[in-house]
């Protein structure tokens, strides 16, 4: 029983990390990301496709990003999708596809975008955290019930608070990466 209750929470967590890594990447950086255009959706042939399913989308240097759709008539329909999306950029588009042209971060920009990471950290933080209240929770309804005994316990919430204080350390590092590249010229 116990097993299963630090397995599932280790999941937990771990999918935590794994969905503030996805959300992370959507932050600017000193360099331009593909993670930008990422949620963008186009009409093709009257369905929401991803944009990454219907074009090739590469960072050409620190500040572009080109997308070459597959079918040169969906150009105007990309340019139109990502005008709508509001990333901060305007679309150009030639007959070769669409360019994005960023302006280089300011240091005002740069000191924003981390703290809008340090904002996502947290949030993920709060919920590792409530991952470890459900382990607790679970682990105190089987001494409630008798199933394990005053020590199994004890040692059960150790282990649930190491798990958590690993997965807390992980956040931490994650956020510290991110900060280095949001601050990176």
């Amino acid at each position: 029983m116990l097993e299963e209750i630090y397995q599932s929470s280790t999941e937990k967590m771990e999918q935590c990390i794994v969905s503030m890594r996805v959300k992370l990447n959507t932050i600017r950086t000193g360099k331009v990301s593909t993670a930008i255009v990422d949620k963008i959706k186009v009409d093709y042939y009257g369905n929401l496709t991803p944009l990454s399913q219907v074009a090739s989308i590469i960072a050409k240097d620190a500040t572009t990003i080109v997308i070459s759709p597959w079918e040169k008539n969906l150009i105007s329909e990309i340019s139109r999708a990502i005008s709508s999306a509001n990333i901060g950029v305007n679309p150009n588009d030639d007959e070769e596809g669409v360019k994005l042209f960023f302006s280089p971060m300011t240091s005002e920009q740069r000191e924003a975008n981390a703290k809008i990471a340090k904002g996502m950290a947290d949030e993920f933080k709060v919920s590792i955290r409530n991952v470890r209240k459900d382990a607790n929770d679970k682990i105190k309804k089987l001494l409630k019930d008798k199933e394990i005994t005053e020590d199994e316990n004890k040692q059960a919430l150790a282990k649930i608070q190491t798990i958590t204080d690993d997965m807390i350390v992980k956040v931490d590092s994650t956020l510290v990466q991110k900060e280095q590249e949001i601050k990176t010229i």
